[in-house]
């Protein structure tokens, strides 16, 4: 996925999973980010859903331009669930199946 990106991206993605934690990383960056990797909605109240592989989750918009700390924690770990890094890993395909509690299994839609 990230042989996808350009430079821009990839300079982000570096970033959030440089250690420690880059102090200057700027929300617009990490939408970029994730609107090129993954599928981004966002909602009127300034939460942005964000699905990534088999992985959906929601982030907030941070009050300044630049995202804080644990934001890029929840980053690290929602793009390594999906096989995302900065080494260019391929993407993981969600094998699990799922019960829907009413006798009926099967793949996550």
């Amino acid at each position: 996925m990230s042989g996808d990106l350009n430079n821009h991206h990839r300079d982000t993605l570096q970033k959030i999973f440089t250690h420690p934690a880059s102090g200057n990383l700027e929300w617009r960056q990490v939408l970029s980010l994730l609107e090129a990797i993954g599928t981004v909605s966002e909602d009127h109240n300034g939460k942005v859903k964000v699905t990534l592989g088999p992985e959906t989750e929601i982030l907030r918009r941070p009050h300044g331009k630049d995202v804080d700390k644990q934001m890029v924690v929840d980053l690290r770990r929602m793009l390594t669930g999906a096989g995302i890094s900065p080494e260019g890993t391929p993407p993981v395909e969600d094998v699990r199946s799922r019960d829907y509690g009413d006798g009926r299994w099967g793949a996550p839609t």
